[in-house]
């Protein structure tokens, strides 16, 4: 069983795009959605959902008003300014500064403030008509992304491993944050999606040194490289001074978005087109190289 994880050091490449079509060439894999965050893979897959569990991360404080007897020890000792003094005297917690460490919960004298577990994030174990999906959806300002994708990393590998899968298939999230390092662990192989402008060499490149931190393969795919040569032929050759193979390199083609509306990969939708031929070939030497 080998493992995949298609990243971009930015968001709007292509990447989740490139993903669904390699899924409708794998075969035997399992997917996940690495991308808790903002996870959108289900929107083409569009998974049956099979099980569906919570996860917990971070607190919610709050002062229970009625208890407290204004003693000042939560506002002294919170180093995050995250409690504020109301009109009336009282003190109320701001959950934007609210860093969740507990600490005015462990010294308040009147047990006045309570934290509790934010179990606004879910994950699921899904099927669809490419494999197993493995995904999660996170609540709004949630924390502990990384320690998501990692559960949800794990159950796809136990998945793989009770179906004698081949392959695992990750859509990794865009940057270099605690998720996309979550995302690279482990791995066998990073497929990189770069778009040709300067916001995507320039984050293509802080990604890169993150891959290669962990001593990983990479390879790359140039997604709409015809919308600017000049950065694509730029891109090019800092990947080959790299020793970073390209795959393939995309055209811009708008069949890509009449998939998307459709619920399609761009190999669903048109097998024969330029961009499906050149997937299936990077496909192909994906497979040869971790196979």
């Amino acid at each position: 069983m080998k493992e995949i994880t298609i990243l971009s050091g930015k968001g709007g490449t292509g990447k989740t795009s490139v993903t669904a079509a390699l899924g409708s060439l794998a075969g035997n894999a399992v997917f996940c959605d690495n991308d808790v965050d903002a996870a959108d893979l289900h929107l083409i897959f569009q998974p049956e959902i099979n099980e569906a569990y919570t996860f917990s991360s971070g607190w919610n404080v709050t002062i229970n008003t009625t208890k407290c007897t204004r003693c000042n020890s939560c506002l002294d000792y919170c180093r995050f300014d995250a409690i504020r003094t109301m009109s009336d005297g009282g003190f109320v917690i701001d959950p934007l500064k609210c860093e969740g460490c507990r600490l005015c919960e462990r010294i308040c004298p009147a047990n006045a403030i309570l934290a509790e577990e934010n179990k606004n994030n879910h994950w699921f174990v899904s099927s669809s008509r490419f494999g197993p999906l493995v995904h999660a959806k996170m609540g709004i300002g949630s924390e502990n992304s990384g320690k998501l994708v990692t559960r949800v990393r794990q159950k796809a590998k136990e998945i793989a491993s009770g179906s004698d899968s081949r392959f695992i298939i990750n859509d990794g999230p865009p940057g270099i944050g605690c998720s996309a390092i979550a995302s690279l662990s482990g791995i066998n192989t990073a497929l990189i999606v770069i778009e040709p402008s300067k916001s995507g060499l320039h984050d293509a490149q802080r990604l890169i040194e993150l891959i290669q931190s962990f001593k990983i393969e990479a390879c790359a795919i140039i997604n709409k490289y015809t919308i600017n040569d000049a950065f694509t032929s730029q891109i090019e050759k800092y990947l080959e001074i790299l020793s970073i193979p390209v795959l393939a390199k995309l055209p811009f083609d708008k069949e890509m978005v009449l998939a998307m509306t459709e619920g399609k990969t761009i190999i669903e939708y048109n097998p024969e087109s330029e961009i499906s031929q050149k997937i299936t070939h990077v496909w192909e030497g994906l497979a040869r190289k971790t196979g």
